[in-house]
């Protein structure tokens, strides 16, 4: 949980500094591709594609069981990327605090209720 903390501490500072309009450049590439330029599309779908496997690998290592996993990690990926687009929209870090703390008390849970619950995690 700790380096999903930092990820969205991470992100704060980020909007903060740039004064909300830093922005996700893989979802900036996924989002004005065309017709023209169809690679770039993909190039961000690997890009997430990856991310999303690193992150359900995580929490397979954690216990979780890995259909659990691999939503979960989707989830993960996908709420701040809409919350970096609130920020900016409000000029305020309040939806990407409250993602935070929604993301780590669904993470508390899921892994408390894990079925492996005594056993540690995974190397």
């Amino acid at each position: 949980m700790e380096a999903i903390d930092a990820f969205f501490a991470l992100w704060r500072d980020r909007l903060v500094d740039s004064d909300f309009r830093a922005g996700c450049p893989i979802v900036a590439v996924a989002v004005e591709t065309n017709d023209d330029a169809p690679q770039l599309a993909r190039s961000a779908a690997a890009v997430f594609a990856s991310r999303q496997q690193a992150l359900a690998a995580l929490l397979l290592r954690h216990g979780l069981p890995e259909e659990r996993s691999r939503r979960l990690a989707a989830f993960i990926i996908a709420a701040p990327e809409g919350a970096v687009i609130m920020c900016r929209a409000e000029q305020s870090t309040g939806p990407m605090e409250a993602t935070a703390v929604e993301i780590h008390d669904l993470l508390a849970h899921a892994l408390r209720d894990r079925p492996d619950q005594g056993q540690a995690p995974r190397p």
